[in-house]
């Protein structure tokens, strides 16, 4: 009503503007009765533009496509101007009283006021579907990114659960190993076991965990596979202290070091050192995990058992997948060769803009399982 009134007010002051000049222009005086007039017969003709929508809407006008529209359009704007004519003639020349402009005939009257509201009525319906198709529009872009949501949710809970069973998995294939040989560090795997399920569950109904408790849970899943690589396995840590407060996704941390243990300790005899380094370069998150080996070793697996798994690049590209669903396009994840006899996973974790770490409360138990060298 508020956009009706403003635009019939507009169109009011533009009527009484030129009459106005008219009438100076012939030297007559304003007649403010004149002028009373045409206010009337606005406010007529904003009232059956006002209520006019109401069967505009009933007979679905604003969901047609535009060559069903137009036409009908025409029609209605046809309607409106006689209806307006009609009315308008019966407050004039019946209600007010006017006289009858004799000389000129009734029907040239009336077919010229209709013609002029058509004009009139025909404006105001293409102001009209414009907006509307605008307003829908903008419904549809909001519904669309409301969906989009949904889906990216949808894909980050599909990723989460390709990602979680792998690992458990693996985790108690090293616990079965411990029961016969070491009951006591049996009873320490499956506490560490635990943690890592545990984490898994709290984790899985989040969008974004701490740095911090990621490295947590690779403490606990290094711990576990000592039990079967022992001194063959080595890890070194270099992470900065300003990096334990970020946010990353759920088990990010943990897929890297996995498929390092996998690719790169598991194949070789001597074993070798897994590195972890964390670094702020300016407000993104850099994530180096280094382990011996080389790509071409990933691509053709040493052994068949390792063939026979899923290759290495599957669980980058879920990692990515989820960084970029959370942290954007600018989220990266590249496996790269930076020496003959050593691969690195590089991941850079922009700073996020609407999503928050709490305090880590993750009930996990804090003790150290795992002796790492830290630089």
């Amino acid at each position: 009503m508020i956009c009706q009134s403003l635009g019939w007010g507009g169109f009011l002051i533009v009527q009484l503007f030129f009459a106005h000049l008219i009438s100076s222009g012939k030297g007559q005086p304003v007649d403010f009765a004149d002028d009373l007039k045409v206010v009337s017969i606005m406010t007529m003709g904003m009232l059956i533009a006002h209520y006019s929508r109401i069967y505009i809407s009933r007979w679905g006008l604003k969901e047609m496509g535009w060559l069903r529209l137009v036409p009908r359009a025409i029609g209605i704007a046809f309607m409106m101007s006689l209806i307006w004519s009609i009315v308008s003639a019966g407050w004039y020349y019946g209600v007010l009283r006017d006289p009858w402009p004799g000389e000129i005939n009734p029907f040239t009257i009336m077919a010229m006021s209709v013609i002029n509201g058509a004009l009139v009525y025909g404006g105001w319906l293409s102001f009209y579907f414009i907006y509307h198709v605008f307003n829908r529009f903008n419904v549809s872009e909001i519904e669309r990114l409301r969906l989009t949501a949904v889906v990216k949710d949808a894909e980050l809970r599909a990723l989460k659960s390709q990602i979680n069973p792998h690992f458990i998995f693996n985790s108690l294939n090293s616990v079965r190993a411990l029961i016969d040989e070491d009951p006591t560090r049996a009873r320490q795997a499956v506490t560490q076991l635990a943690n890592m399920l545990r984490y898994s569950l709290q984790s899985g109904s989040k969008q974004t965990v701490s740095f911090e408790d990621e490295l947590t849970v690779v403490n606990d899943y290094l711990a576990l596979e000592q039990v079967r690589h022992e001194e063959r396995l080595r890890l070194r840590l270099d992470v900065a202290p300003d990096t334990l407060r970020r946010a990353v996704p759920p088990m990010l941390l943990q897929t890297l070091v996995e498929n390092a243990v996998k690719y790169g300790i598991a194949p070789r005899v001597d074993g070798g050192e897994i590195a972890i380094v964390a670094r702020m370069e300016g407000k993104d998150l850099t994530i180096e995990v280094r382990n011996p080996g080389s790509i071409e070793s990933i691509n053709k697996p040493a052994t068949r058992a390792m063939a026979d798994q899923p290759s290495t690049r599957v669980g980058l590209r879920n990692a990515l997948d989820r960084l970029q669903l959370l942290f954007g396009e600018s989220a990266t994840l590249e496996l790269v060769q930076i020496s003959p006899s050593e691969v690195c996973a590089k991941v850079r974790v922009p700073q996020p803009i609407d999503l928050t770490i709490g305090a880590s409360d993750n009930g996990m138990d804090p003790s150290p399982k795992f002796n790492a060298v830290s630089v």
